[in-house]
């Protein structure tokens, strides 16, 4: 038996019924019947990134196509939740419906005094503060400003976030040289493991050096996961024009010794440079 769907008047009740129809025992699909929460979240993260990379590119049909799989991955979840009785799509629509209304009183309430991105930033996390103390209250524990930054999140990203929220508290240098030289004391801490050969320490030394970066861009005003994205973009730029210097004299990568590839590297550089004065 072939499944088949109706065409509800709206697209989102279309895409829910064909989500139902994947997970119908019996008829459905083997890989989507397969499937848990655990095993579609990587799926998840995947999608969002596709998001971002579009918006990056500024490709308005590719975000229209990659929103439309991050859509379908919340449809996902939320079907196997009414599956297991939890919740439904409409319960997560609507959470976030309440949600957006209750931290935007100043739109949809009498709430006055927010007439700035500024002044909404400082409403909306002082209205996540109280959220996430209220939450520790039914969990009979005492609330901490690093409540609810998600684990999931890039390493980065969350050490950024949790430098963040202990800035709030005044756990922060009001000042930039004193995060530079944190920076090169975890260097030389690093440094110090490399020479000892103790390799979870120096794995603990990386990771100390990597959150005082972070901590850096944060002081800067730099997105730590923007920069290494395009510290990485650069370095696949120059490293294809090290390939196609490489394969204009005839050979391959494999061919070229590591100083005639530092060589067509330093000229790519300089190429770059020229070409952004130009």
């Amino acid at each position: 038996m072939t499944a088949t769907t109706s065409a509800p008047e709206r697209p989102i009740d279309r895409l829910l019924a064909i989500m139902a129809a994947l997970r119908m025992p019996g008829t459905g699909c083997p890989w989507d019947l397969a499937q848990d929460f655990a095993s579609i979240a990587p799926y998840t993260i995947e999608e969002a990134y596709e998001v971002a990379d579009a918006v990056a590119r500024g490709d308005m049909d590719d975000l229209k196509g990659e929103l439309g799989d991050l859509l379908f991955q919340t449809v996902f979840h939320a079907r196997m939740a009414e599956e297991a009785g939890d919740f439904s799509f409409d319960d997560v629509a609507t959470a976030i419906a309440d949600k957006m209304e209750s931290r935007h009183p100043h739109v949809f309430g009498t709430q006055g005094g927010i007439d700035s991105a500024d002044a909404q930033t400082l409403n909306w996390e002082n209205q996540k503060a109280q959220e996430r103390a209220a939450k520790a209250a039914t969990l009979g524990r005492v609330p901490s400003a690093l409540d609810g930054v998600a684990l999931g999140l890039p390493a980065l990203t969350r050490a950024e976030k949790i430098q963040k929220r202990a800035a709030r508290v005044g756990f922060d240098w009001s000042e930039t040289p004193p995060v530079v030289a944190k920076v090169r004391e975890e260097l030389a801490e690093l440094e110090a493991e490399v020479s000892s050969g103790d390799s979870a320490r120096q794995a603990e030394e990386l990771g100390d050096l990597l959150f005082a970066v972070a901590n850096m861009a944060r002081h800067l005003g730099h997105d730590p996961e923007a920069a290494l994205r395009n510290a990485t973009a650069k370095f696949e730029r120059r490293f294809h024009a090290v390939e196609a210097a490489i394969e204009a004299e005839g050979r391959s990568l494999t061919d070229a010794t590591l100083g005639e590839m530092d060589e067509h590297w330093n000229a790519a550089k300089r190429n770059e440079r020229r070409d952004s004065r130009n």
